[in-house]
């Protein structure tokens, strides 16, 4: 497999296309606007950079990485020749049902059809196209570039010949993949997810605040980022979607999204991405972050 098509821009898309990209392998990065695909094309190449100043890559590398990768706005355009097409896009089911549906379409006979779903059922995915067999889940962790961990998910119908191509595929990219079935959540998130949801309880219940809970978590249990803090880089409206399938698929209520939770997410607080979850990334409080280290 040489040919590889990248649906979505965003965090992990990107993030999946840098790391094919700085891998040899040619990328066709799709998103429905030029804006978003510039966007994430700007993001790989200032990542890039900070791989470059901690001199673990040249210049030389980065142009041939950022050689390697194409932009399209329209699907048909860019899986014409595809080995592997790995969906990235939102966390939705109907959405992803209805892209691999294209994908199904689109693609030649012989492609891999891979999402990167945190959550949602494999088996449910492949049942939207014509070939089960080759629709397996390849669950990238945020940063990708860095993170070593993919799980590798198989639906009922996965061929073994599909999951051994994916599982040494993944090798070469420099990953550690790790075989998971297909149940709602997999290992990762089927994990995290309810921790995260319990910090948000603790908060709730006002047994301490966002910076406590994760200081707690962080010194005591040598977690590198608190929950809350994670929950943000993730996405608030992620986690969210992540809990709901979750707790749709199990029908158990320790998977119930905590009321917080949702009622910010209504609000628009999704973390980083909307500059304000649990903690403030505004301009402002980067202004303050700053005038706070020339007053030292």
């Amino acid at each position: 497999m040489k040919n590889i098509v990248v649906i979505g821009a965003g965090t992990m898309g990107n993030g999946i296309a840098h790391t094919f990209a700085q891998s040899g392998f040619k990328v066709n990065l799709v998103d429905v606007s030029e804006e978003a695909l510039q966007k994430g094309i700007s993001t790989i190449s200032k990542n890039l950079d900070r791989i470059i100043a901690k001199g673990n890559l040249s210049e030389e590398q980065k142009a041939e990485t950022l050689g390697n990768i194409t932009s399209f706005t329209e699907l048909s355009e860019a899986c014409g020749n595809a080995d592997l097409i790995v969906e990235a896009a939102t966390e939705n089911q109907d959405l992803k049902l209805k892209i691999f549906k294209q994908m199904d379409e689109l693609a030649p006979e012989n492609c891999i059809l891979a999402t990167n779903t945190s959550s949602i059922s494999i088996t449910k995915i492949a049942a939207a196209t014509k070939r089960p067999e080759k629709v397996i889940g390849m669950h990238f962790m945020n940063p990708v570039p860095i993170m070593k961990l993919v799980e590798i998910i198989k639906g009922y119908s996965t061929s073994k010949e599909t999951f051994d191509a994916i599982f040494e595929m993944s090798k070469t990219l420099g990953k550690v993949p790790v075989e998971v079935n297909d149940y709602p959540g997999f290992v990762a998130n089927r994990i995290l997810m309810p921790m995260i949801n319990e910090a948000i309880e603790t908060l709730y219940n006002g047994v301490a605040g966002v910076e406590e809970i994760d200081t707690v978590m962080k010194l005591g249990m040598a977690h590198p980022m608190g929950p809350l803090q994670l929950a943000d880089f993730i996405g608030l409206d992620v986690c969210l979607a992540i809990l709901n399938v979750m707790y749709d698929g199990f029908k158990n209520p320790k998977y119930a999204p905590n009321p917080l939770l949702v009622n910010m997410v209504t609000a628009g607080k999704m973390g980083v991405k909307s500059g304000e979850g649990f903690y403030d990334y505004s301009e402002t409080k980067k202004a303050e972050k700053v005038a706070r280290m020339f007053q030292r």
